[in-house]
């Protein structure tokens, strides 16, 4: 039985670091530029977009469907970013080990 409660406390800690592991990525930002640098899209470690920022070439009132897919295309790329950081800093708390759900 003694075993059991090593593995829960073990469980509590790990859940402890997670949620210490989320608050820390929510404060954490990545930023993506599409377009050669016409849209920029900053993210936090949450997938929140933070920042969309549109050089004023960019906008052209004749082919508006051109900016929205620069701006579809790094918010894409900014989660993308934000996704993987995500990813790197789960597998360094668990040890590369992947439990299904977490993020």
């Amino acid at each position: 039985m003694k075993g059991m409660g090593n593995l829960l406390k073990q469980a509590q800690q790990m859940q402890q670091k997670i949620l210490q592991l989320q608050e820390e990525l929510r404060q954490r930002t990545v930023e993506a530029s599409v377009g050669g640098g016409m849209v920029t899209v900053t993210v936090n470690g949450k997938g929140e977009v933070l920042r969309i920022k549109i050089e004023p070439q960019a906008v052209d009132p004749g082919d508006v469907e051109m900016l929205e897919d620069l701006v579809m295309a790094g918010v894409n790329e900014a989660l993308r970013k934000a996704q993987e950081m995500m990813a790197e800093e789960m597998s360094k708390l668990t040890g590369g080990i992947r439990i299904p759900g977490l993020f």
